[in-house]
């Protein structure tokens, strides 16, 4: 078995001058870092008195899915010959809070467009987002469903482009 070790530095730049006096003393403000990487701003939900002009933890764990079952997707069309050339996913998810305060995902959708460069591979290239999925690491992390509503279209071939 092969082991992959990934390394971040999380820092909270929310200290508003009395620390955690009370709950809406501090800012949920912090930095990701990793290096040689540019910093990444974060915050919590602004439900939970976030930033909305920062990424939450919750947008992360939906950008992780949409990202890994990307990347397995092109991998696994450039292998079987389906030349891909755009996809953009337009991923949602939905958490329910428990009445303890705590909460976990329900589920998470991905809806990727992509366009084919040809018709005789829609089929296969539809396929392969099942394929994808058992190979995302991130997907096989996690303990709630990810579904998957893929549109396919195929470029058109006139002249123009």
């Amino acid at each position: 078995m092969k082991l992959h070790h990934y390394n971040i530095t999380m820092e909270w730049t929310g200290n508003l001058g009395q620390g955690t006096k009370d709950y809406r003393a501090y800012s949920r403000n912090h930095v990701i870092q990793s290096e040689g990487k540019p910093e990444f701003p974060g915050s919590s939900d602004p439900s939970f008195r976030g930033d909305p002009s920062r990424y939450n933890p919750e947008e992360l764990l939906v950008s992780s899915l949409s990202s890994c079952h990307m990347l397995w997707y092109l991998h696994l069309c450039a292998v079987n010959g389906i030349v891909i050339t755009k996809y953009l996913d337009k991923a949602s998810g939905t958490m329910e809070e428990t009445p303890d305060g705590g909460g976990r995902f329900r589920e998470v959708i991905l809806r990727p467009e992509i366009v084919i460069t040809d018709i005789s591979k829609l089929d296969k290239a539809t396929e392969l987002h099942h394929d994808a999925n058992k190979l995302c690491f991130i997907a096989n992390s996690c303990n709630f469903p990810i579904k998957h509503e893929p549109f396919i279209s195929v470029q058109s071939s006139t002249a123009g482009g």
